[in-house]
């Protein structure tokens, strides 16, 4: 059972995967970071210098500076920039993620291409039917000359 399954994950399928996954999490993180610390800062500043990680609504009554005084109060919450902010990297991340499956699709289309397979049967010259390829003589007219 050992080998079986040492074998499963040596196959070139399941190395693959793994780093990918491996370089997905990377990236997200990166897209994260993209969010957080580029793309943001001037939409807030856009609107009003508002700092999206900053956006909650508190569910106690209480008033609260930053997030992470709500957070260390541990009262609950509605994190409306978290959530702007986890949505603008979900759209990011989704985008790359299709413009790279697109890409590698229409690679692997244009390696797929198998030729066309040799034709199976010919026509007749004489009498303009259908025959294999390796007919010596028509059976339809007895031409010789295919």
């Amino acid at each position: 059972m050992f080998e079986e399954f040492k074998k499963f994950l040596i196959k070139g399928n399941m190395v693959d995967m793994a780093v990918g996954f491996i370089f997905g999490a990377a990236f997200a993180t990166l897209v994260q970071s993209l969010v957080k610390n580029i793309i943001m800062p001037p939409v807030g500043m856009l609107l009003g210098k508002v700092d999206f990680s900053n956006l909650f609504l508190a569910l106690d009554g209480n008033s609260y500076n930053t997030l992470a005084d709500l957070e260390k109060a541990g009262a609950p919450a509605i994190k409306i920039g978290v959530f702007v902010n986890d949505t603008i990297s979900f759209l990011i991340l989704g985008t790359v993620m299709f413009m790279l499956v697109k890409s590698y699709n229409t690679l692997r289309a244009k390696e797929e291409v198998p030729p066309p397979p040799p034709p199976a049967e010919k026509i007749c010259d004489e009498c303009a039917m259908s025959i294999p390829v390796a007919a010596k003589k028509c059976p339809y007219c007895g031409n010789t000359h295919l």
